[in-house]
């Protein structure tokens, strides 16, 4: 049985990789790793901040050597950025000790989900909405190479959370039983 398999999720910004990650990292007793928070960890700055002072070259540099790490770690439920398809060394190592899952939503989903944030370094300049549906355009190809989708538009968490888990094959995890849970507590 591969239990220590990682549960990767990928997709657009706004989709839900990191509530659904969480999520299901609770759900399934692993570690969660949110990659924007860890990469804004490691530069002690705000993504947007990596990317007005160093560019995004060397945003994308950093994000590369972090599933680098990642991929030699096991049993984590990893939320990755929204451009981490851009680099297919990035999927292709993923996928090596993971499962891949897209998650989509809308386009109007998308814009409304994250109209309102201002810690998304491709949306600072102009239309936010225009800059969306334009990234969203030339990143759709790398999303749709994703074998596994799970569309998030309208769905609460735990129906996210379940179709994510009945696309990942059931050996890959073990979800403790309540009597299990109990030995443990004790």
């Amino acid at each position: 049985m591969h239990t220590s398999l990682n549960i990767v999720l990928v997709g657009f910004m706004g989709t839900g990789k990191t509530t659904i990650g969480r999520a299901l990292a609770d759900q399934l007793k692993r570690d969660y790793v949110d990659m924007d928070i860890e990469l804004e960890a490691r530069a002690s700055k705000p993504i947007p901040r990596i990317f007005a002072e160093d560019g995004e070259p060397v945003f994308r540099r950093m994000e590369r050597d972090l599933v680098v790490e990642l991929s030699r770690r096991s049993n984590l439920v990893i939320a990755a950025g929204g451009g981490i398809v851009l680099n297919p060394d990035n999927i292709r190592d993923l996928s090596a000790t993971g499962h891949v899952i897209c998650l989509k939503a809308t386009s109007d989903e998308i814009i409304h989900r994250v109209s309102g944030s201002n810690h998304r370094p491709l949306l600072e300049e102009g239309d936010k909405a225009g800059r969306i549906l334009k990234l969203l355009m030339a990143r759709q190809p790398f999303y749709d190479a994703i074998p596994a989708q799970v569309d998030t538009t309208g769905k609460t968490v735990a129906e996210v959370v379940a179709e994510v888990l009945e696309k990942i094959p059931y050996s890959i995890f073990q979800i403790p039983s309540k009597q299990e849970n109990a030995r443990k507590e004790k």
